[in-house]
C-alpha cells in the first residue's frame, strides 16, 4: 500500500510523564522520513478531539530540535479527565460524547491514530476504535509500569530515577540528625517504583501494597539497625499502602476528587510512637512525573514511536506496543489492558531485596 500523503493522527493522554515528547518525535520522523506520510499532533489528548474546531497541528521533523528530546511532558499537551462516553457537561449532565471523537478522526482524515498512555487511556481509546472502526495502535506509558505483556512503559524509568536521587538526598540528613526517613512514592496499585527504587537508593524497609505489612515488624528492623550501631534508617513506601486496618489514605482535593496522599504522614507518625525515633516525611508527588527523562525513557520512548508506525504501514491494528528481553514487539492490544503487572512475590527484584536484608513489613 503506497503510504505517501497520508495523515496519521498522535496524542498523549492520562497523567504525563518524562519521555512522551520522545515517542511523538519517533513517530514524526519515522512517518514522515520512512513512508511519506504527514502526522497531526492533537492537542489535550482526547479534550482535542472534543473540541471544534478540533485542537490539532501540522508536525514536522524540523520542528524536532535537539531541546524536545530532554524535555518533560509532553509538547501535545494531555488530559486525565473527561471520559467521553460519560462525560460531565457544565451543568452537571453526563452525556456520551464518544460520536465527536470518531467524528473529528473522519473529519481530520486520518489513515490510523497513535495514542501514548496507560491501562485506563487505554481501554478508553480502543472501545472509541471498535465503536468508530477507528485504525488505533497503543503506545504504553505509565509511571507505574503495571501494563500488562510489557516490561517496560514510557516514563518509568525516570521516576524510579527520581526516587532514588531523593533516597541519596535523604541519606546525610538521617544520618546527620539520627533520623527515621520516610519517603513516600507514587504507584496507584503497583509498587514497582517503591521497590525498584528503594533497591537502588539502599532503603531499610519498603512498603508496597502488594504486601500486608505490620508496625511490629517496622519496628523489630528498626531496632536492630540501632543495635548494630547505625543512628538511622530509609524508609520508602508507595502511596497506595494502606494503614493497619486496612483503609485507603487518601485526600480530597478542591475539585472534589478523592486521590491517594498521606501514607508516608501516618507511617512516621506509627514508626515514631513505636520506636520514640524522630521522623521526617518526604512526599515526592509530581516531582516523579516531571523533570528530564532518562537514558532510558528516550530510548524506549523513541523506539516504542517508530515501531508504532512500522505498525500502522504494515495494516496491524488494535496493537499495543511492548518490550521484553531486549526486544520490541506488539500484542492484542485488550490482553495488554487486561494482564495488569503488580510486583510478583517471586520476581528477582523482590527476592534481591530480602537477600539484601530489606524489611516489607511482613516478617
Amino acid at each position: 500500500m503506497d503510504l505517501a500523503g497520508k495523515r496519521i493522527g498522535v496524542l498523549t493522554s492520562g497523567g504525563d510523564c518524562a519521555g512522551l515528547n520522545a515517542v511523538v518525535r519517533a513517530v514524526v520522523h519515522r512517518a514522515v522520513q520512512g513512508y511519506g506520510m504527514k502526522v497531526v499532533g492533537i492537542e489535550q489528548g482526547t479534550a482535542g478531539l472534543l473540541a471544534r474546531p478540533v485542537m490539532v497541528r501540522e508536525l514536522e521533523p524540523s520542528l524536532f530540535t535537539g531541546d524536545i528530546l530532554r524535555r518533560g511532558g509532553t509538547i501535545l499537551g494531555t488530559t486525565n479527565k473527561g471520559n467521553p462516553f460519560s462525560y460531565e457537561m457544565p451543568d452537571g449532565q453526563v452525556l456520551d460524547r464518544s460520536e465527536e471523537i470518531i467524528e473529528a478522526y473522519r473529519e481530520l482524515g486520518l489513515h490510523a491514530l497513535i495514542g501514548i498512555g496507560g491501562d485506563g487511556s487505554m481501554a478508553i481509546l480502543r472501545q472509541l476504535a471498535e465503536q468508530g472502526g477507528l485504525n488505533f495502535i497503543g503506545v504504553p506509558k505509565t509511571i507505574d509500569n503495571d501494563l500488562g505483556h510489557t516490561e517496560v512503559s514510557v516514563g518509568y524509568a525516570t521516576a524510579v530515577d527520581i526516587a532514588t536521587q531523593a533516597l541519596d538526598q535523604l541519606q546525610p540528613t538521617a544520618a546527620s540528625h539520627s533520623r527515621v526517613m520516610v519517603l513516600e512514592v507514587m504507584g496507584r496499585d503497583a509498587g514497582h517504583i517503591a521497590l525498584n527504587a528503594g533497591v537502588a537508593g539502599g532503603a531499610d524497609i519498603i512498603l508496597i501494597p502488594e504486601v500486608k505489612y505490620s508496625l511490629a515488624s517496622i519496628k523489630r528492623k528498626i531496632e536492630r539497625i540501632y543495635a548494630e550501631g547505625r543512628n538511622f534508617s530509609l524508609v520508602i513506601v508507595a502511596e497506595a499502602v494502606r494503614d493497619e486496618e486496612g483503609r485507603k489514605v487518601t485526600e480530597t482535593q478542591a475539585s472534589g476528587a478523592v486521590t491517594y496522599g498521606g501514607i508516608g504522614e501516618y507511617i512516621s507518625h506509627r514508626i515514631a510512637e513505636e520506636t520514640g525515633a524522630e521522623t521526617r516525611v518526604t512526599v515526592l508527588g509530581h516531582l516523579q512525573r516531571g523533570g528530564v527523562p532518562s537514558a532510558r525513557d528516550r530510548i524506549m520512548g523513541s523506539t516504542f514511536g517508530v515501531h508504532a508506525v512500522d505498525l500502522v504501514a504494515a495494516g496491524k491494528f488494535d496493537r499495543l506496543v511492548a518490550w521484553s528481553g531486549r526486544h520490541c514487539f506488539d500484542v492484542p492490544l485488550q490482553e495488554a489492558i487486561a494482564g495488569y503487572r503488580a510486583v510478583q512475590p517471586d520476581s528477582s527484584v523482590m527476592l534481591t531485596a530480602r537477600g539484601l536484608g530489606i524489611c516489607f513489613g511482613d516478617d
